[in-house]
């Protein structure tokens, strides 16, 4: 049982170290020695779980993935309706804090080396459709009125829009704070009449300006 708790308590400040290196270090020092380092451990633990870069590229992808499913369930099952689940899942995939900025950088880190491997890209693929599929069941419920092609192209559009915002965030935060970032959401939502309720309403002069 001790031994269990061990190997699971390792796994963990791998995973940490993994997450670290690659957020705050960047891809190009993605390395099992760094990693090592991050998580005070040998070289060769870390190999006996990652082998090479593309298994801890794997396991940090794979980490976002768990961390953010688990957060937009959350997010949904708690929200008014639909227009404020689309709105607050959204939401969480920009960089508007130091959490949501470390993990845009992930992702960009993630897509930079995968466009080149064949094993990452198909990762990235399909987290990627599991994605654009629950925005697009996400926005066929707040306009159940609209044509499939309809849902998947604003479902398209607010993807792209959110992560192009998340991606220019992560790389500069002082010229897209967070309070802009959620005004460009709620300009993108209300032009395709998405946006909930109360923001709906809002005057648009209630708005920060972008800088």
């Amino acid at each position: 049982m001790a031994r269990s708790a061990d190997r699971s308590a390792q796994g963990e400040a791998l995973s940490r170290a993994v997450w670290s290196v690659l957020a705050e270090q960047g891809l190009e020092r993605l390395t099992v020695r760094a990693v090592a380092a991050a998580a005070g451990c040998t070289t060769g633990l870390v190999m006996h779980r990652f082998p090479n870069r593309q298994a801890l590229l794997l396991h940090a992808r794979r980490l976002l993935h768990e961390t953010t499913r688990a957060r937009v369930e959350s997010l949904e099952s708690s929200a008014a309706g639909p227009r404020a689940a689309l709105r607050a899942i959204l939401r969480q995939g920009m960089a508007l804090d130091e959490q949501t900025r470390q993990e845009a950088i992930v992702w960009m880190g993630f897509l930079a080396a995968a466009v080149t491997d064949d094993d990452l890209i198909e990762e990235h693929r399909r987290n990627n459709r599991a994605w654009r599929a629950r925005i697009e069941r996400l926005v066929a419920a707040a306009a159940p009125e609209w044509t499939p092609e309809r849902v998947a192209t604003v479902a398209l559009a607010l993807i792209t829009m959110t992560e192009g915002v998340a991606a220019y965030a992560a790389a500069d935060p002082g010229a897209f704070p967070a309070a802009a970032q959620e005004a460009m959401l709620d300009a993108a939502l209300t032009a395709h009449d998405l946006a909930p309720d109360p923001h709906r309403l809002a005057s648009p002069s209630t708005c920060p300006e972008l800088p």
